[in-house]
Parts: structure tokens; sequence; C-alpha cells
């Protein structure tokens, strides 16, 4: 028999998350399926890691709206999720004239929208902000921030799930049907459901998926940028995200703190026809040192740990013009919600994105509110950002918080396995990297990882060939080399 809801969600991204959290402030029985082994492996974990101020879209747009929407809230949601997060503030670097000007209409632009705080800062203000920065003056923007996307999507879909919602991994949505009772049934690649709703959240998807409900004007370019990593020893020298002058449709290779103190370089943006290829070939890692080096001048290959990629879905018209946010619910396919071209500020977005979608469902059905509802998550403590006292307190209570398994990241035996047994479920590799900062050191789980997949395998009683490091046939291990 197949599961019944009355909403399903496809994609369990950074939006299909906040979707999740937003409807379960009502009195629904909500499901979310994801095709992959967690929440945040596309496009929702593969960015800048920048909250923005929202200065940057066209005015009008939805993409504006939200930005500054979620950009001004995100202190209370931050502390809501418990998600580290830091308004860090950003500057936009310039040395010419045409750079000035080009500065002061982002900032009228920005005014407009709703942006706080923006101002021009001369050369001498630019340096106190950032002292190691390459530069004639600057646009600043106090409200920008930095988080994790990865606890951010994952804290999103934890609090979705401690408030009654079902996420189901490894469910590739592969066909939608209209049925005459007025429900849907959707086929996955484990299971058939039943639902009254479906929206859309499936990012890179999500033209595949409009299809499948009937729905076929829409075409997806994908924009393709590569980062490098920095180690950590970097980051005191980089205060807040440095970009250089926008163009009105790419923000351009900019220098990132995060929020664990590494610095990011990228991205590059290369419209590309594969939504699975997260390769990083060596002469974009070449460029993106080269052209971010005319803004921060430290940059060296000794200091590479790590390159990744993301992809962005871009919503093109006939023209190839990228265009707005879609929020939509159609007559042609009823009791749907359509999210499409949900790219960069998606991360900054995903709460207003989400009550939109709310708002459309709100104006088809009555929605009782969910008495239950509970707008708080704990995430994991983190051994290594306690104090001494409550580190030793923290031992007293659990001796495993004396172990520590990552010693780059001074990551605890008891905070790993808090994580295996995740509220969600996911039991992955790169699933317990997201969640503790495991295997994201200068050794890259070189000395951790093993420790880590045998943990896994001995807690959730395993086979060792059955531990996956991150998507479906990226098992760890094949058998033994020996007995």
């Amino acid at each position: 028999m197949n599961q019944k809801y009355d909403i399903l969600i496809v994609g369990g991204g950074v939006i299909g998350s906040a979707v999740a959290r937003e409807m379960s402030r009502y009195d629904l029985k909500i499901g979310v399926l994801e095709k992959n082994q967690d929440v945040c492996y596309e496009t929702s974990g593969r960015n800048s890691a920048v909250i923005h101020g929202g200065f940057a879209y066209d005015i009008g747009t939805l993409k504006s709206e939200c930005c500054v929407e979620g950009c001004l809230e995100f202190d209370k949601v931050a502390k809501e999720l418990d998600v580290p997060f830091k308004r860090t503030g950003k500057v936009l670097v310039g040395n010419t004239q045409s750079d000035y000007e080009s500065l002061q209409n982002t900032i009228e632009n920005g005014k407009i929208n709703g942006s706080i705080g923006l101002e021009m800062i001369d050369k001498a203000r630019l340096h106190e902000l950032v002292p190691e920065v390459i530069g004639e003056f600057a646009m600043f923007s106090p409200k920008s921030g930095i988080v994790d996307p990865f606890q951010y999507t994952i804290a999103l879909a934890e609090n979705a799930k401690i408030n009654g919602v079902d996420f189901y991994f490894n469910h590739e949505v592969i066909d939608i049907h209209w049925e005459k009772n007025s429900t849907y049934t959707i086929k996955t690649s484990q299971s058939d459901f039943n639902t009254r709703w479906v929206v859309n959240c499936a990012g890179l998807g999500c033209v595949e998926i409009s299809k499948m409900l009937g729905i076929t004007d829409y075409q997806i370019g994908g924009t393709k940028g590569d980062y490098i990593i920095l180690d950590k020893k970097m980051g005191p020298l980089l205060p807040m995200p440095v970009y250089p002058v926008p163009t009105n449709t790419y923000m351009g290779i900019h220098v990132t703190p995060t929020i664990d103190g590494n610095v990011i370089i990228g991205p590059n943006a290369d419209y590309v026809d594969d939504f699975t290829y997260y390769g990083v070939p060596q002469k974009n890692m070449d460029y993106l040192a080269q052209d971010a080096s005319n803004l921060w001048p430290h940059i060296h290959k000794s200091d590479y740990i790590r390159n990744y990629s993301g992809i962005q879905p871009k919503w093109l018209d006939g023209d190839n013009v990228v265009k707005d946010f879609v929020i939509e619910s159609r007559k042609e396919a009823p009791q749907t919600i359509n999210l499409v071209g949900i790219e960069s500020p998606g991360l900054t977005s995903a709460l207003p994105i989400a009550r939109r979608a709310v708002k459309l469902l709100a104006e088809c059905e009555t929605l009782q509110p969910n008495k239950n509802f509970n707008p708080n998550r704990k995430g994991i403590v983190r051994f290594s950002e306690q104090s001494d006292e409550e580190k030793a307190r923290l031992i007293a209570e659990n001796p495993d918080y004396g172990e520590v398994i990552c010693r780059c990241e001074k990551v605890t035996k008891a905070e790993i396995m808090q994580t295996i047994h995740n509220p969600l479920g996911v039991d992955t590799m790169i699933g317990i990297k997201y969640r503790t900062r495991s295997m994201m050191g200068r050794c890259q789980g070189g000395y951790c990882q093993m420790r880590i997949a045998q943990m896994i395998q001995e807690e959730l009683n395993k086979q060792v060939t059955d531990v996956l490091y991150s998507r479906n046939g990226s098992n760890m291990f094949t058998g033994k080399v020996r007995e």
C-alpha cells in the first residue's frame, strides 16, 4: 500500500528543508523525497556560504525581496536552530572611477531593495576593516555574514523532523501521476507514495519535476563554480568576505572566510549541461588564484587543503537571460507548488521562499496550526569550542569526550557517536563529516577516516562493505585485504 501524505516535497536541499520546516507549523502529514543520501549533497552545500545583503539583485525581484528579508532575520534563525553564524560585513573593492560609479549605483540599488547600512568607504577605512586587502576604496555592507551551509541545511531538516516531517533519502522521483480522486501518485526508485499536494524543490532537477507535473515551459542552465580551500592559519588575515566590483549577473571571484576559520577562493562561473560533474581542473584553480590575488595577496599552493565545486540552477528565457526565482501554483497543475530557478541567493532566502510557498498553500485551503510546533533545535556540542571547565564537565559525564578522533579539528569520540545516531538517520562518511567537521582539517581524514568508518560499521552493525562515503556506489571497501 502506498504511503499517504498531505504534502510531499521533492528535494531535500536547503529550500526543501526550509519548506518542510515552515509547513510543519501546520497540522499536516508531510514527507520529503530526496534522491541523495543526505540533505546537502548538491547546490545547498556547494557555494560560498555567504549570507548576502540583497543589494546586488534587480529591484522588485523575488531574489532581492527574499534575500533582504532572509539576511535581516538570520540572527534569530541561527539562534533558534543552533547554527553558527557571524555577521562579519562584506566589502566590494574598487580601484577606478568606473568602479566607483558602479559601486555607487549598487548602493542606490541596494537602498531601494531595502538593504541596510550600505556605504562607500575610503582606502583608510577599507584597510582598517581588512588590512590585507588590495584596493583604493570599497562599498561596505555591514549586514552581510557567513554561515556553515551544511549545518544550516541539516538544522532546518532536523527541526522539521522533530516537528513530524518524514525524510526519505535515496528516493529519486521517477514519475508523478494525477489520479481521479484528486491526489498524486509519486513513483520513486524505492517505493510509491500518495499525496494531496506536491512541492517541487528539486533544485537542479526542477525542470524534470515540473514536466512530471505537466509544466513544460521552463529551461534551466547550470553555472559551475570552482573553489579552493586554504588552511586555517590564513583565516586571521581575512576578517570578512572581499569581493570585486560585480556585474549585474555575476559577483566575481571573491575571497571568503569560513565560519570555522578557513579561507575559500572562488568561484568562476562556467555554463555547463552536465549537472553531475564536480571535478576541479588544475587550470581553473590556477585562474582562481591569479584573479583573487588582485584582491588579497596571500594565496599560496602550500596552503591549499582541498577544492570543490557547485552548480547553480538558473532559469533562462528564450534569449538565455537569467530570470528571477519562480514560486508558483498553476491551474494546469492542480495542488502543486512549483519552485524553479532557485540559485544564489537561495541560501540566504530559504526561509522567506518557504513562507511564500506556505502562503500559496494557505490560499487554497485552511491550515490548522500544529499546536506542538517547536521552532528550536539543538545541535551537537563542539568540544573544541568549550571552556576548560566545560570540557572537564563533559568528560566527567561522558569519558568519550576525552578521546579525540579527528586531531586536526579536535573532534571527539562522543561527537562522532552522537552524529552516527543523528535524527535524520544519515550514516555515510560525508554525513559524519558535514555534522562534525571531522576529516575537514589539514590532513583531510588521513588520520581519522578509517577509525570513523570502523565506528559506523560497529555502531550500526553494518558489513564493512556496506559503509558508504557519500552516494550509492561509493563503498569505502570491497572486502578485507587480510584476515
